[in-house]
């Protein structure tokens, strides 16, 4: 059967179950009526979103130790594992491709046993191990391994909690969560930054050990302790959370997902075996566009790996250097949740990405123009907030592909593996021999910031044709109004 075929049919299956579950469900009786329903969902909504608030601190601490390599290069990281050539940029490319081989297999895995409270914070503990083991790395091959395997762990992370979060949330509300779980990579910048100032500054010769070792062993620890907590907090998915909810607002989590799409989560996940939802998302070549457009984006996004040695470009010392990062980030951070809340109310992605890549795009061209120091600092700041579009992006994918859940949960996976390729190629980027200026690292920038673009207004009209083809057949059929596409 042919891509567009099944694509075709599961639209129609999606729309016909989503007209019968109307004809169903016209009313809230279940709960006491329309008004009784509404308080017990905003009820499950503040227990709900109380617990998902543990996955931004796990965000902070996952990317805090993806990037301390960074910080610790400014305190001698390379000269004590006596790197040379390319084998600083070899050691952050490295970690990528243990983080794409498992994405995919965590989450098929994730969606099979329905035990995010056990599953994330036990790959939290092995990742925070493998960090801090950083620290007693003595050599380029040592370190080279420890990053490969921390890459493996920490592949369960940000797949798996984008898929917890579509489980539980629906289309409209997904995100603005969304954005509050990626805002806490953003903020992992500023306080990692911090910290890492902190700790560079006041650690040094502490038990003979140099900083930068420091700075491996205490994050790493702070990853493990919170770990221990998540295991105690995390929710597990609708039909598998029953200690903390009443069995009527597990019920109304069911039906909210239910009313959304048309389809439960519980009636297709287990249908069409194992690999039923693999099968389904490699078949779609909506799941591949979007993986190209993605990875376009990331490459344009490398900066953030270099962050640190961009400001160090403007000549202050190195704690100096770290303080003066994160501003731009708190500033993303803002700019990010405004446009992810004012997207999810509009029920518009397209723009609310292309906008602040487009600003992005500003701060590439300011800072490949000139060395002068207050422009190359607003440059990090327009660079920063160009995260916004990556944030709504992953929203956008969670919407298009919206069920069934075991193509979800493949889908982001894949997608999120499949644009880790940018960031391999992205740790090449900004190669010494291109500094101060590092003006080709930019041109690459802007060249794959403004692919994306393109690409994602393409796949725009794609979806506003398939929205457009959906009415004309509900309207030829007498149906109600169906399953739309958010564009």
């Amino acid at each position: 059967m042919s891509t567009h075929s099944l694509e075709k049919g599961h639209d129609s299956r999606v729309a016909d179950v989503e007209t019968e579950a109307r004809a169903r469900h016209t009313g809230d009786e279940e709960f006491g009526g329309t008004e009784a329903r509404k308080k017990l969902e905003k009820k499950l909504l503040r227990k709900l979103d109380a617990r998902m608030s543990i996955l931004i601190v796990i965000y902070i601490l996952n990317y805090i130790d993806r990037n301390n390599a960074s910080a610790a290069r400014l305190r001698g990281f390379e000269d004590d594992l006596h790197l040379k050539g390319q084998e600083f940029n070899t050691l952050l490319s490295i970690l990528y491709v243990g983080y794409i081989i498992m994405q995919i297999p965590s989450n098929m895995f994730l969606n099979y046993i329905g035990k995010p409270s056990l599953y994330l914070p036990i790959c939290m503990v092995i990742w925070g191990m493998i960090s801090t083991l950083t620290g007693i790395t003595t050599n380029f091959t040592g370190a080279l391994l420890t990053r490969f395997f921390l890459g493996f762990v920490e592949a369960a992370f940000f797949p798996g909690a984008l898929f917890i979060l579509s489980k539980w949330y629906k289309r409209s509300e997904l995100g603005v969560r969304t954005a509050v779980l990626s805002c806490g990579s953003l903020i992992s910048n500023a306080f990692g930054s911090l910290i890492a100032s902190g700790i560079l500054d006041g650690m040094e010769g502490k038990l003979g050990h140099s900083a930068w070792r420091w700075l491996f062993y205490i994050e790493g620890a702070l990853t493990m302790f919170v770990a221990i907590l998540a295991i105690f907090i995390l929710p597990d998915f609708p039909a598998t959370s029953h200690n903390w909810l009443s069995p009527e607002e597990v019920r109304l989590a069911e039906k909210r997902m239910e009313e959304d799409v048309g389809v439960g989560d519980g009636q297709e996940t287990e249908s069409g075996g194992r690999f039923h939802g693999f099968n389904l998302a490699l078949a779609d070549w909506k799941v591949w566009w979007l993986g190209v457009a993605l990875t376009s984006m990331v490459v344009s996004l490398s900066f953030n790996a270099f962050f640190p040695t961009l400001s160090a470009t403007m000549g202050y010392n190195s704690t100096v250097t770290l303080l003066l990062c994160a501003p731009p980030w708190v500033f993303a951070t803002i700019v990010a949740f405004l446009a992810c809340r004012h997207s999810d109310r509009t029920r518009e992605r397209f723009w609310h990405i292309a906008i602040p890549l487009a600003f992005g795009i500003v701060g590439f061209v300011m800072a490949a123009s000139t060395m002068a120091l207050a422009a190359r600092y607003v440059s990090l700041f327009l660079m920063a907030q160009s995260y916004a579009g990556f944030i709504i992006f992953l929203a956008w994918i969670s919407n298009t592909i919206a069920r069934p859940p075991s193509k979800r949960a493949v889908a982001l996976a894949f997608i999120n593996s499949f644009a880790q390729l940018g960031n391999i190629s992205g740790s090449y980027v900004w190669q010494k021999p291109w500094g101060p200026s590092y003006r080709n690292s930019y041109a690459i920038c802007i060249a794959t910031n403004g692919l994306c673009i393109v690409m994602c207004y393409i796949f725009k009209l794609h979806l506003e044709r398939e929205n457009r083809r959906f009415a004309k057949r509900e309207q030829e059929d007498g149906q109600p109004e169906g399953f739309r596409y958010i564009s």
